[in-house]
């Protein structure tokens, strides 16, 4: 169950990193309600991530996304999934390493790239070559979501349920060691 100085658990990661289907069977299992960045933000503009890109282009997508997850992160109930863009912003970075618990999904370009090749509605996988293109975001992303995380958690291959076992596992063992060097000590 989440506590109440927790804020809330933020999963960060690549596209394809299991972000929503992770933080949806978590949030299922600890009685939280499961919010999809980019889910939320279609839902907000009625339109899809695509248009926004498309008539906006990435900087207005960001600005969106950075609003949406300002306000967001201020809420203690809910497991967030944020698009894995998100830490470009280092306003963003800032924000979240002050609020909740943050896990990295870390999961190999190859993995990703297995998992998003036939996803016809990603805007930055619609280039010529979109394994190389996931290869490069991830040598650019990886150092910032490892410089906002509080937990990392690696997966590969896995089933989606060990992947949420590893993060309840995770969760758990960053309460335990955080609450150990708070507690009061009689002097």
């Amino acid at each position: 169950m989440v506590q109440a100085n927790d804020g809330p658990i933020v999963l960060v990661g690549m596209m394809g990193a299991g972000k929503s289907t992770v933080g949806r069977e978590y949030a299922r299992r600890h009685g939280l309600e499961f919010i999809d960045c980019d889910h939320e933000l279609e839902a907000r503009t009625g339109v899809k991530i695509a248009t926004i890109f498309e008539i906006e282009g990435e900087a207005g997508f960001r600005k969106r996304e950075s609003q949406l997850v300002e306000e967001l992160a201020a809420r203690c109930d809910i497991v967030l999934g944020t698009g894995g863009g998100v830490v470009l912003n280092p306003d963003n970075r800032a924000l979240l390493r002050g609020r909740g618990i943050v896990v990295y999904l870390n999961v190999p370009p190859r993995v990703l790239w297995e998992r998003t090749r036939h996803d016809r509605s990603r805007p930055l996988l619609q280039v010529p070559n979109p394994r190389e293109r996931i290869e490069s975001l991830y040598r650019q992303r990886d150092p910032l979501y490892r410089e906002v995380a509080d937990i990392v958690v690696d997966g590969n291959r896995g089933s989606p349920s060990g992947m949420v076992r590893q993060l309840e596992a995770a969760i758990d063992k960053f309460r335990q060691k955080r609450n150990a060097h708070t507690e009061c000590r009689p002097g």
